[in-house]
């Protein structure tokens, strides 16, 4: 399996200067991708392209841009042009976000995300093949239509393949995913229930496109951390019921939490209807004191040492090629060190 991160430059965050260090140092580690997400922080190429000047090695995605909030032709400039600076290092990972972030910050309407994303993508190559750029989709337009444009195609070319990405959860996003992506960015994952929850949906996409999975990389994270005995890993668990309370509760809109839909599939929906209701009522310690044990270590890398290196074979066996580690730790050294050690384990998986 491969080892990957992710960062996102944001005050929410932590300082930009460690933000950027852990990065570099990643890399110095052995990890072979960095991920940059935007969510509703810093946006993600501004930082790729500088961690482009700052690294030589490591592969850099895009995790994820969000589509409705770029055009598709600008989404390929973007790619072509973080491609071309990092000497064929970048990957484009796309997805839909949420009517939270999509309409209440950006404006633009959420609806029909599968198909702005199949359009989407569908524009994305044509551009990148150097064609003229022309498509009449529900979506888009291109050239718009009554106008007096015509069909144009950049002025510029990749110098590289850039492999495509999708950020999938629900089930028809993954049919999607397998049918015209090159990678999967997963998460919420449980290898125990994947078959049914996640894989059954991709495998249909990928029959669809006559592929297997041989043909695209599966790339699932979760936060990784290291117990030293049975009372710090119970604090750990406890720590952290709040945060996955805000992922079932809080992640996205009243009506649609695809974080939410995801544990449902995976064997607590009735838990995860309770904390969704909860959260969105103000009890948010009402909400996290819901959340058991099981959910947070079947989704997370937390344990003894021996514990995170029989999980990570768990992982493997399930299928995923890709492993994206968010390391726990109080400060950028305690970060290091534990991803560090979480990509050692990874390599003798």
């Amino acid at each position: 399996m491969r080892t990957a991160t992710t960062v996102e430059l944001s005050s929410a965050t932590g300082e930009v200067a460690d933000i950027v260090a852990f990065a570099v140092e990643a890399e110095k580690l052995g990890i072979d991708i960095c991920w940059v997400a935007e969510a509703w922080g810093s946006d993600a190429p501004s930082v790729l392209g500088y961690l482009a000047a700052r690294t030589r090695r490591m592969l850099l995605g895009s995790g994820i841009l969000q589509v409705g909030v770029r055009s598709p032709v600008m989404v390929a400039q973007t790619a072509i042009t973080l491609s071309n600076l990092s000497n064929g290092r970048f990957l484009l990972g796309l997805g839909a976000s949420g009517p939270q972030v999509i309409e209440g910050l950006h404006g633009v309407s959420f609806s029909r995300p599968l198909a702005r994303i199949r359009e989407t993508i569908d524009i994305v190559r044509q551009a990148l093949t150097g064609g003229k750029v022309s498509h009449s989709g529900r979506e888009f337009q291109i050239p718009r239509p009554g106008g007096e444009a015509v069909p144009m195609r950049l002025s510029t070319a990749p110098q590289h393949p850039i492999p495509i990405y999708l950020a999938a959860l629900s089930p028809a996003m993954l049919r999607l995913t397998g049918e015209i992506a090159d990678g999967w960015l997963g998460t919420s994952f449980v290898p125990e229930g994947a078959a049914d929850a996640y894989f059954t949906h991709l495998d249909e996409g990928l029959a669809a496109a006559g592929r297997t999975r041989a043909d695209i990389d599966i790339c699932q994270g979760a936060e990784v951390a290291f117990a030293s005995d049975e009372g710090e890993l119970q604090r750990m668990v406890a720590a952290r019921k709040k945060e996955l309370a805000f992922s079932l509760g809080g992640m996205g809109s009243s009506s649609t939490n695809f974080y939410n839909q995801a544990y449902s599939r995976q064997g607590w929906a009735d838990v995860a209807a309770e904390v969704h209701q909860r959260w969105q009522r103000g009890d948010r310690d009402g909400a996290a004191a819901l959340v058991t044990d099981e959910m947070v270590l079947a989704t997370t890398l937390i344990g003894t040492e021996q514990m995170v290196r029989t999980r990570l074979a768990v992982w493997k066996e399930a299928g995923v090629d890709t492993v994206r580690l968010y390391p726990a730790g109080e400060t950028l050294d305690a970060k290091l060190a534990t991803l560090g050690r979480g990509i050692e384990l990874v390599r003798q998986t």
